[in-house]
C-alpha cells in the first residue's frame, strides 16, 4: 500500500488547491477574481492556498493593470503541470488497485 501512496502529492491534498491546479491546468491562465468564484471560496482562503501553491513553484503570478485597474492571474508552471500529472496518475494507480 505504501508505494501506492508514496507518489501523492501534499501540496495538492487540499481541495482548494486541488480546484487551483484543475483550473489552471485547463486554461492557460485564469485571474484571481474568476478563480474566487469559481471555486466559492473567500479571498483571504484563495490567497493563501496561491500563496502556497507558488512558494512551491507550481504556479506563476502575472500582475498588470487593465486600463486603471489592477488586475492578477495565475498560470500553472511546467514543474507544476509535471507534479500535478503524476499526481492524478498515482490516484489513478491507487483506484485501479482497489
Amino acid at each position: 500500500m505504501k508505494d501506492l501512496i508514496s507518489n501523492i502529492n501534499k501540496v495538492f491534498e487540499s481541495r482548494v488547491r486541488l480546484g487551483i491546479m484543475s483550473v489552471l491546468m485547463v486554461n492557460e491562465s485564469y485571474d484571481f477574481n474568476s478563480l474566487k468564484e469559481t471555486l466559492d471560496v473567500t479571498d483571504g482562503n484563495l490567497a493563501s492556498h496561491l500563496k502556497a501553491l507558488e512558494e512551491k513553484g507550481m504556479i506563476k503570478v502575472n500582475k498588470q493593470f487593465i486600463g486603471r485597474k489592477p488586475n492578477t492571474s495565475y498560470s500553472a508552471t511546467e514543474t507544476g503541470i509535471a507534479e500535478f500529472r503524476q499526481h492524478l496518475k498515482a490516484l489513478e494507480n491507487l483506484i485501479k488497485e482497489q
